[in-house]
């Protein structure tokens, strides 16, 4: 896996992934940045965020498990001195679907954790506490 970061002007910056795809990064406002782009550290965040739905996503459908929408909300803290690396970070994911059952939902978020999400297992391991737990929504009734 490869990716380049090219500096554009500021505290902004070109990221490019190996794959081909870009994204525009910029330091804080406290740095010069004019708030027109992510910061690293909530790409970070969202990396995670996508790693671990992608797993929860994928193994509950091939739980036979009927989801129409699956969303993660993180919430995450960061040490007061520099440098300021998450400290903890909290994942809470809600599961809609027809039907599903809550012991697969707990499973599918279960095994994104403890053995598939690279990104959590990663933090983790860097002695960030990243906690989880979800909520399941039944679809609204049509009249």
């Amino acid at each position: 896996m490869k990716a380049r970061v090219q500096w554009t002007d500021g505290v902004r910056f070109l990221a490019e992934s190996g794959s081909g795809h870009s994204i525009v990064v910029e330091g804080p406002e406290s740095s010069g940045g004019r708030n027109t782009a992510a910061r690293p550290m909530e790409l970070l965040l969202m990396g995670l965020g996508a790693c671990s739905s992608y797993d929860v996503v994928t193994i509950l459908q091939k739980s036979r498990q009927t989801i129409s929408d699956c969303h993660v909300e993180i919430e995450a803290e960061r040490a007061d001195a520099i440098p300021a690396v998450f400290t903890k970070i909290h994942l809470h994911f809600v599961v809609k679907g027809e039907q599903l059952k809550d012991k697969q939902v707990a499973r599918a978020v279960s095994l994104s954790a403890e053995k598939y999400c690279s990104a959590s297992i990663m933090l983790n391991a860097a002695g960030v506490e990243i906690t989880h737990d979800y909520e399941i929504i039944a679809p609204e009734a049509v009249d």
